[in-house]
C-alpha cells in the first residue's frame, strides 16, 4: 500500500467516526435483515455458513456496526483471529476438482471411441496387432486431449485470486497496521487511497473515492463512492457508499468497514457462477456422437443380418463369420476421429497465425456455426481509452472537429490534472485526465508542475477537482468537475446557465461523458488558498468537454462482415445506454434496427425472449454478470449458437456458459482468458470474423472427408453382399485385411488433406447453418452412397470379374489355395483393392466442392491432397508388388492392361459427380 503524498491541509480527508456510532449492543440481527439482503454471497455455500453474521450493508451505519460488532477502533487482534477461523481466509474459494477417473472414463466411452475399440478388436482378430495397437493409441491420445480441455474451466476460478491485493491497511486495536489481505474478516476497518486495490466488499464510513469498477460492471469511466446513507431501490453494485473486492481506487481517500470476504464477495460470487456452469457439448461434438451411433447401428445391424443370410444360403460358419467381420470393418471408419481431431487442430494453427488462440478444438467449428455474437463494449468494440470528442464554449458552441480547444480552455484542462509522463514519454494517470491532457495538445507537464501552488484532489462528494497555478504575477484557480457542481460554484447569468445546461444535454445525447471547465483569477497579492472552499468559488465557466471511448478502427468493417454472413450482434455492457447506443450505431450495430435496454438487470425473462426472437439488434446496458448469463441462456433456449466476448472478470460466467467464449488476450483479465475457449491475442474484434470464416471452412471440410469416407462404404460392402447372396459361388472380391489397409492406410492422408481444403467461393455470403442441421444430411448420403459409392462399386466389381473371366473362371469354380484359379483369384482381389484406391482419388477430387465446379477451386490449390494421393499410390504399389506384403495381404502383381483399366477410374468417378453438380447448378438458375 503506497504512502500518502504531502498535500495542503485543505486537501487532507480527516476520517473520524460519527458521534453516536459507538457499539451499543452485541450479537447479530434477526434473519429478517438477511431476507432483505440482495448482496454478495447470496446463495453461495460456505463451510461455516451457520456461523455467519447476517448483515445488510445498506442499513444505517450505526446498526451495521452493531451487527458486525465493531467500532471506530476496529476489531481487536484476538477477535480478528477468531473470526478468521469462522469465516475462513479472504480468498476466492476453489471448487473441488472432480476425479480424473470418471472424466477419463467418459472420454473412453465416447461413441466414436467405442467404435475405435471395436475396430481395434477386429484388427487383433484379423491378426494385425500393429494396426490394433495404433488404433488404441489414437483412443488414448484423443481421451487425454479432451481431459486437458475439461481442466481449463477449473483454472478460471484460480485466476480470480490475482485481483486480490496481497496486503491491506487495517485499523485494529485502535492502530492502523498492514496485514495480509487473506486475513481480513467482516468487521475490519480498512483504509484506502488512490492506487489501492479494494481487498474485500466494504461500506464507506468516511471520505470519498473514485473507483474503477470495469472488472465487475464493464463501465469504462470511474464511479464515485461516498460515505453516506444508502439509496432506496438501487442495485447493490450501484450503491453510492459500497465498494467491492478486486476493484481499484482511482483517486481519493476513505475508510470502510468490511461486510463480506472470500466467497461472499461479488468477486467470490462470480467464481461460484463460473464453477457452476457445466460443460456443454459443442454442435460438432453432438453431431459426431450422432454419427458414431448411426455408424455403430448400421455396422452391427448389417453384420448380424448378413451373418444370418450367409448361414441361410449354406455358407460354412467360418465363412459367414468372416463375411460379418468384413462388413463391420467396412462400416467402421477407423480414421474418422483422428481425422476430425487433426482437421480441427489445423484450424487452430491457422487461427493462431491470425491472432486467435483456441483452447478447445471443437471451438473452431462452433465459431463456424455461430449465428449470434454477444459482445462487450469497453475494450472490445472500443479502444478502452478516453479521448476528447467535442467541446463547447459560449463563443463557439459545440465543436466536434479535431482542432484543439481555445488556448485558455486548453490551459485549464491541462493544469487541472495530476497526469505525469513515464521515462519513454507516455502519459500515466487517470484515463479521464489523460484524455484531457491529450485533448489540450499534450502540453509541457513539467512546466505545469513548476507553476502549481496547490492541489485539491477530486472529491466524489463535491464532484470537483481544482488546482492553483501561478501565471506571471497572478494566481489562477483551475477547476473541473460535473457540470451541475461547477455551476453551483460559478457566477453566471440565468441565460448563460441555460445555454450551458442545453449544451450538456446535447453532448450527453451523443453518448459523451461531460465535464465542465472553469477558472478564477485571484488578485496579484492574494495568498494561495489554504482550503478548497476558498478556491472553488466565484468561478467563471470556460466551457464543456465531451469525452469518448472511441470504437476500434476495424470494428465497423468487422460488424458489416458479420451482417453479410447472416450473424446478429448484440451489445451486453455495464455502461450506460446512451454511450453504448452511440458506440453501437457508430460501428454499424442495429440491423435492421437498434433496441436499447437502459436497465438490463430489471428485464423480465418474457421481455428478454421477445427481444431476442425479434428482428432488432439489442444493446443491453447496465448489465450484471447474471444479465450476461440470462442472455446467453435465453439465446441457447431459442436454438441460437452463441459466441460471447468479454475481457473482465465479470464476463467469466457468461464466457463459460456460452457455446464459445471469446476473451481479449492483451487487455483482458486472466479470469476471462481462463474461462474462454477462444482468446484474441490482438484484442481485435475483426479477428472474430476471421475465426468465423475459418470455422465455417473447417465445418465444410469435416463434411467433405465424411463424404469421402462414407463413399467408400458401398464399394467395400458390395463385394461381401455378392459373396453372401451367391452362396459362395462368387468368391470374396476383397479381404478383411485389404479393407483395413484401405481404411487405415491409403484413405487416411487424403482425408486429412481435405481438412486443409481452401474455402469455396461465397463462404461468407451465405447465412449460418441452422442449429438443427446435422453434419450428415440426406443430400450427403445420396451423394456418397447413391452416386460416388455406386459408381465406385460398379467399377471395382467390373475389374474383379474382368480378371477372373479372362482366366476362364465360371461361378462356383474353386479359387482356394492349390486350385488352378488361385493365382487368378489373387490378381482379381488385388484388382478390386487397386480399383478402390483409384476410386478414392476420384472421390477426393469430387469431395473438394459441394456446389462449385472444381476449376473454381483449382486442381492444384491443395498441394497436401496431391501429396496424400501420391502416398496413397505408393502405399498401394508396395502392397501389390513387394513380396513380403503380398504374402501378408494376399495380393499379386497386376498386368499392364488391368492397370490401364484401373487408371481410368478416378476420372470416371470425379466426372460423374461433376456432371451431377452441373445439373444442380442449372436447375438452381432456372
Amino acid at each position: 500500500m503506497k504512502k500518502t503524498e504531502g498535500r495542503p491541509e485543505s486537501e487532507a480527508i480527516v476520517m473520524k467516526a460519527a458521534e453516536g456510532d459507538r457499539l451499543t449492543r452485541q450479537g447479530s440481527r434477526s434473519a429478517s435483515a438477511g431476507d432483505r439482503r440482495a448482496g454478495p454471497g447470496a446463495g453461495v455455500e460456505h463451510p461455516a455458513d451457520h456461523a455467519h453474521l447476517i448483515t445488510d450493508p445498506r442499513e444505517p451505519l450505526p446498526l451495521l456496526r452493531q451487527e458486525l460488532r465493531t467500532g471506530p477502533r476496529g476489531l481487536s487482534a484476538r477477535e480478528a483471529a477468531r473470526r478468521l477461523v469462522v469465516y475462513g481466509p479472504n480468498t476466492v474459494r476453489r471448487g473441488r476438482r472432480s476425479s480424473l477417473l470418471p472424466q477419463l472414463g467418459r472420454q473412453l466411452a465416447h461413441p466414436l471411441a467405442l467404435l475405435l475399440w471395436a475396430a481395434a478388436a477386429l484388427a487383433f482378430v484379423a491378426a494385425m496387432p500393429v494396426l490394433g495397437w495404433a488404433i488404441l493409441a489414437v483412443i488414448v491420445v484423443n481421451a487425454a486431449f479432451a481431459l486437458l480441455q475439461e481442466r481449463q474451466a477449473e483454472r478460471a476460478v484460480e485466476a480470480l485470486a490475482a485481483y486480490l491485493p496481497e496486503r491491506a491497511l487495517v485499523v485494529r486495536d485502535g492502530r492502523t497496521q498492514a496485514v495480509e489481505a487473506v486475513e481480513l474478516v467482516p468487521g475490519d476497518l480498512v483504509a484506502l487511497e488512490e492506487g489501492d486495490k479494494v481487498p474485500a466488499d466494504a461500506r464507506l464510513t468516511g471520505g470519498a473515492l473514485e473507483i474503477d469498477m470495469s472488472m465487475l460492471t464493464g463501465e469504462s469511466a470511474p464511479v464515485e463512492r461516498v460515505a453516506g446513507p444508502s439509496e432506496d431501490g438501487v442495485a447493490l453494485l450501484r450503491e453510492p457508499n459500497l465498494i467491492f473486492s478486486g476493484t481499484t481506487c482511482v483517486s481519493g481517500q476513505a475508510q470502510a468497514i468490511v461486510f463480506a470476504t472470500g466467497g461472499h464477495t461479488e468477486l467470490g460470487r462470480i467464481a461460484s457462477l463460473s464453477q457452476r456452469g457445466r460443460h456443454r457439448d459443442s454442435p460438432l461434438e453432438v453431431q459426431v456422437k450422432r454419427v458414431a451411433w448411426l455408424i455403430a447401428a448400421v455396422a452391427v445391424g448389417m453384420g448380424a443380418a448378413f451373418l444370418l443370410i450367409g448361414t441361410l444360403v449354406g455358407l460354412p460358419v467360418t465363412d459367414a463369420l468372416m463375411f460379418a467381420i468384413g462388413l463391420l470393418v467396412a462400416n467402421v471408419p477407423e480414421g474418422l476421429l483422428p481425422t476430425i481431431t487433426l482437421a480441427l487442430a489445423v484450424g487452430v494453427r491457422v487461427l493462431a497465425r491470425r491472432g486467435a488462440v483456441v483452447k478447445r478444438l471443437s471451438a473452431v467449428e462452433t465459431l463456424g456455426s455461430t449465428n449470434v455474437i454477444c459482445t462487450d463494449k469497453t475494450g472490445t468494440l472500443t479502444e478502452n481509452r478516453m479521448r476528447l470528442r467535442a467541446y463547447w464554449t459560449p463563443a463557439s458552441g459545440i465543436v466536434t472537429r479535431d482542432a484543439p480547444p481555445p488556448a485558455e480552455l486548453a490551459q485549464v484542462m491541462s493544469d487541472c490534472t495530476t497526469v505525469s509522463r513515464t521515462d519513454d514519454g507516455a502519459l500515466r494517470g487517470d484515463p479521464t485526465e489523460i484524455a484531457l491532457v491529450e485533448g489540450a495538445g499534450s502540453p509541457d507537464l513539467a512546466g505545469r508542475d513548476e507553476r502549481r501552488r496547490a492541489v485539491f484532489r477530486f472529491d466524489a462528494r463535491l464532484r470537483l477537482m481544482s488546482t492553483v497555478s501561478r501565471h506571471g504575477d497572478k494566481l489562477t484557480v483551475n477547476v473541473k468537475g460535473a457540470p451541475e457542481a461547477v455551476l453551483a460554484h460559478a457566477v453566471i447569468e440565468q441565460q448563460a446557465r441555460a445555454d450551458v445546461l442545453a449544451a450538456v444535454d446535447d453532448l450527453a445525447r451523443r453518448g459523451l461523458r461531460v465535464l465542465a471547465i472553469a477558472a478564477r483569477d485571484l488578485p496579484a497579492a492574494a495568498p494561495v488558498p489554504a482550503h478548497r472552499e476558498e478556491a472553488e468559488t466565484e468561478l467563471r465557466v470556460l466551457g464543456l468537454v465531451g469525452l469518448y471511448d472511441p470504437p476500434r478502427p476495424e470494428a465497423a468493417e468487422a460488424v458489416a462482415r458479420c451482417h453479410e454472413a447472416g450473424l446478429r450482434v448484440h451489445v451486453v455492457t455495464g455502461d450506460n445506454g446512451a454511450t453504448a447506443a452511440a458506440v453501437a450505431a457508430e460501428v454499424g450495430i442495429g440491423v435492421p434496427r437498434l433496441t436499447v435496454v437502459a436497465e438490463a438487470e430489471q428485464l423480465h425473462d418474457h421481455d428478454l425472449d421477445e427481444l431476442l426472437t425479434g428482428d432488432a439488434e439489442v444493446v443491453f446496458a447496465r448489465s450484471s454478470p447474471e444479465t450476461k448469463l440470462k442472455v446467453a441462456d435465453a439465446l441457447r433456449a431459442h436454438g441460437r449458437i452463441v459466441a460471447m466476448t468479454g475481457d473482465g472478470a465479470n464476463d467469466a460466467p457468461a464466457l463459460h456458459a456460452a457455446h464459445i467464449g471469446v476473451a481479449m488476450g492483451a487487455s483482458g483479465t486472466d479470469v476471462a482468458r481462463e474461462a474462454a475457449t477462444l482468446v484474441l491475442t490482438d484484442d481485435n474484434f475483426a479477428t472474430i470474423v476471421a475465426a468465423i470464416e475459418s470455422g465455417r471452412r473447417v465445418y465444410d471440410n469435416v463434411r467433405k472427408f465424411i463424404l469421402y469416407i462414407f463413399a467408400h462404404a458401398v464399394p467395400e460392402i458390395v463385394p461381401f453382399l455378392i459373396f453372401a447372396l451367391s452362396g459362395g459361388a462368387i468368391p470374396l472380391p476383397l479381404t478383411v485385411l485389404q479393407i483395413l489397409a484401405i481404411d487405415l492406410g491409403t484413405e487416411t492422408l487424403p482425408a486429412l488433406a481435405l481438412g486443409r481444403e481452401p474455402a469455396e467461393p461465397g463462404l461468407m455470403s451465405r447465412p449460418p447453418r441452422p442449429a438443427s442441421q446435422g453434419v450428415i444430411s440426406r443430400d450427403m448420403l445420396v451423394r456418397a452412397w447413391g452416386y460416388l459409392g455406386l459408381v465406385s462399386a460398379a467399377l471395382v466389381m467390373g475389374v474383379f470379374f474382368y480378371v477372373l473371366r479372362r482366366a476362364g473362371w465360371q461361378p462356383g469354380d474353386p479359387t482356394g489355395p492349390g486350385s488352378p484359379l488361385h493365382q487368378a483369384y489373387l490378381m482379381a482381389t488385388t484388382a478390386t483393392f487397386a480399383g478402390l484406391v483409384t476410386c478414392q482419388i476420384g472421390t477426393a477430387m469430387a469431395a473438394r466442392t459441394d456446389h462449385a465446379p472444381l476449376r473454381q477451386v483449382g486442381l492444384t490449390s491443395n498441394p497436401l491432397l496431391l501429396a496424400g494421393i501420391a502416398f496413397e499410390l505408393a502405399f498401394a504399389a508396395a502392397l501389390i508388388y513387394l513380396p513380403p506384403l503380398q504374402h501378408l495381404f494376399g495380393t499379386a502383381a497386376l498386368p499392364i492392361d488391368v492397370l490401364a483399366v484401373i487408371a481410368t477410374f478416378p476420372v470416371i468417378v470425379w466426372g460423374t459427380d461433376e456432371l451431377r453438380r452441373w445439373v444442380r447448378r442449372r436447375r438452381a438458375r432456372s
